[in-house]
């Protein structure tokens, strides 16, 4: 692909959209930014990029602009904004940060995505591959765009990619080697606007694979199980209930392999360091993933035996009066949040509430089931949960305005031997830049306490 002197359009001023532009500017492209954000808002970002040769338009999006060869789309921004609904019916191609930086690597991509536990799965699969002769880049949603590294990863590099349905929607020939999606739940239907849509954004991710290439796919989850009848690629399952004939399973505690041959045990999962069913789950598709990769089953074994998680996922933070305190910021939406209390068997203070992305909170008050004993609730969904909580006879609510208060409220309702859980159901962006920060906000208050 050709950029020298080709007028590309960048819609978004993120982080992905930062080193877009620089990827850009290095290939010799004539760029335009677009975002609506105004320029005082994006001040610090513009005196990063100002030694470049940027064409900015700031506050809105256009109603049009003229010879534009290429749009390439940060994941942030909707992709059927007027402008680019415009620009698309002309003719111009609009593509993804990752489309693009597919287009550029000459290493080959691990792609996962899912509803939840990407950037668990991601992370694990990460480190197996940090133990192998593989030069690694776990890049993506995660937090490093992939933009960033295709000039620095080689054939002999693997780019181990979290992402998301946003990512996901505007992708035209990206064909990763293996292919993983996790699980399939309601989310973001602010934006897809219906299930379908979220489905077939998710469902791209192998759309372009074929022989030789994977699919890992939970096969304990309908939806996703579902998605086998599309796939071009070989099919592996991954599953906690079940023992299948081609892929990753438990059988009396022990995770088995059964991809190519007879049954292989690999480990006890009494060996797995991350709490919860769903961890397991995670556990089972990075053991699946890696395998497809071709990797040594000793490093796969060493890398889940001593891996503890990320940050922001069920994360300990620290024990205050014999009440353990535990950071899931990355609980952005329900589902999400039903598998952080189902993890725990002690009595839980639970903290959620968010931005809104259109979920309905029925299964995540049902999944409370005794465990949570008082649920404090911030954010602008604050009210929408309490009502489907009494709705569905939870009435131990406690509304907030911030986390100093919803911190300290939870301190004060918890007794010894309880979890205080900070679990949003939500996502950040109401309050909060990201969950990352909102959950550094919810540690930094417990480290008051």
């Amino acid at each position: 692909m050709k950029l020298e002197g080709k007028r590309v359009l960048l819609i978004g001023l993120a982080k992905t959209g930062i080193s877009t532009i620089k990827f850009l500017s290095s290939k010799g492209a004539k760029i335009t930014v677009n975002d609506i954000k105004s320029k005082e808002q994006v001040e610090d970002i513009l005196e990063e990029l100002a030694e470049l040769d940027v064409e900015y338009i700031l506050g809105s999006h256009p109603d049009k602009i003229e010879g534009i060869e290429l749009v390439v789309m940060s994941p942030g921004v909707p992709a059927d904004i007027p402008i680019v609904e415009s620009l698309r019916s002309k003719g111009t191609e609009v593509i993804s940060e990752i489309e693009l930086a597919y287009r550029f690597s000459r290493a080959p991509f691990v792609g996962i995505t899912g509803t939840n536990g990407k950037t668990t799965t991601t992370s694990l699969v990460g480190e197996m591959f940090k133990l192998s002769k593989h030069k690694t880049f776990v890049v993506g949603n995660i937090g490093r765009p992939a933009i960033e590294v295709v000039d620095s990863a080689d054939e002999s590099s693997v780019l181990v990619t979290e992402l998301s349905s946003f990512q996901l929607e505007s992708i035209v020939d990206f064909r990763p080697k293996v292919s993983a999606v996790l699980n399939i739940t309601p989310d973001h239907l602010n934006r897809h606007k219906t299930m379908e849509n979220y489905i077939d954004a998710k469902a791209n991710i192998f759309k372009n694979q074929r022989d030789g290439d994977y699919t890992v796919l939970n096969y304990d989850c309908p939806e996703t199980r579902k998605l086998s009848g599309f796939c071009k690629s070989k099919v592996v399952f991954f599953s906690r209930n079940e023992k299948i004939d081609c892929g990753v399973y438990v059988d009396s505690g022990e995770i088995v392999s059964e991809i190519e041959g007879a049954p292989n045990k690999l480990a006890c999962i009494e060996d797995i360091r991350i709490p919860g069913a769903h961890n397991l789950e995670n556990v089972l598709a990075a053991v699946a993933v890696a395998l497809c990769m071709g990797m040594d089953e000793s490093l796969i074994v060493k890398a889940l035996k001593n891996f503890e998680g990320v940050e922001h996922r069920l994360e300990f933070v620290r024990t205050v009066g014999g009440v353990d305190y535990v950071n899931d910021s990355k609980g952005t939406n329900p589902d999400a949040s039903i598998k952080a209390v189902e993890a725990y068997d002690r009595p839980l203070v639970l903290i959620a509430g968010g931005m809104d992305k259109g979920s309905e909170f029925d299964e995540f008050i049902l999944s409370f089931e005794g465990k949570v004993k008082e649920l404090v609730l911030l954010g602008e969904t604050a009210q929408k949960i309490r009502k489907t909580a009494n709705e569905k006879g939870f009435n131990n609510c406690h509304d907030v305005n911030n986390m100093h208060e919803a911190v300290e409220k939870a301190s004060s309702l918890a007794k010894k031997g309880d979890i205080v859980l900070l679990s949003p159901a939500c996502a950040s962006w109401d309050m909060y830049p990201s969950y990352e920060i909102r959950g550094m906000d919810f540690k930094q208050e417990v480290g008051k306490l």
